[in-house]
Parts: structure tokens; sequence; C-alpha cells
């Protein structure tokens, strides 16, 4: 799906975003670090069901709209760094970073994680 319209339209979230730069600064010095991969995690994110209407689609077999977050959306990387962080905060800047739908994890633990 085209998302270009909606994006335009769409009120910016502008809830921090880690540059991949600051991230990789904090592995300096650290002997162990981990990247997981929280494959599409952005996808396990519900719309609200007045929203849902937006990202309706056409098919052969109908119209269709996500009860999940999809791909594409301008505000998708954002809301699931801003879901994450309550889930985190204890450990965010110490030994987890959320970066996209990644978390690098550095120190001891990822020692075990990468096992």
């Amino acid at each position: 799906m085209d998302y270009r319209k909606l994006n335009a339209w769409t009120e910016k979230d502008h809830f921090p975003m880690t540059f991949i730069d600051q991230m990789l600064d904090r592995l300096v010095g650290k002997r162990w670090y981990s990247f997981l991969d929280y494959y599409s995690g952005y996808n396990k994110i519900s719309i609200s069901l007045e929203d849902q209407v937006k990202t309706t689609f056409t098919c052969p077999y109908g119209t269709f709209a996500f009860k999940r977050m999809p791909f594409g959306l301008c505000n998708a990387l954002a809301t699931f760094k801003r879901c994450m962080m309550p889930i985190f905060f204890d450990m965010v800047e110490y030994i987890i970073e959320v970066f996209m739908d990644d978390f690098s994890v550095i120190g001891i633990v990822a020692l075990f994680l990468s096992f």
C-alpha cells in the first residue's frame, strides 16, 4: 500500500528516536552486545477502531482495513518505541536500547542472550 497521502495528512509524532551513531557510541568499550530483531514489532500494536478506516485498501476480494499497525505509516516506529519505553524504562540507555523495531542489549546480559 502507498500511504504517502495519509502520511502527508498525519500529525507527526515527535517522540525522540535514537540515531544509529548514538546507539553505536554506547557500544564503545563494551565487551558484549547483541542485537535482537523484534520482527515487525509495530505490527503487534492495535489501531483504534475509528482510525482503521484510514488504512482501508481494496483488492480483487473486497475492501479491507488493518487492525494492526502496518509498515509504511510515518508514526509506526515512534509508536512502537513509545510502547516499549514503559516496559523497559529502568533498562533503557543502560543495558537496552530500542532502535526502530529492534533491541540492542549491552553488557553481561547480552552474553546470555547471544547463545
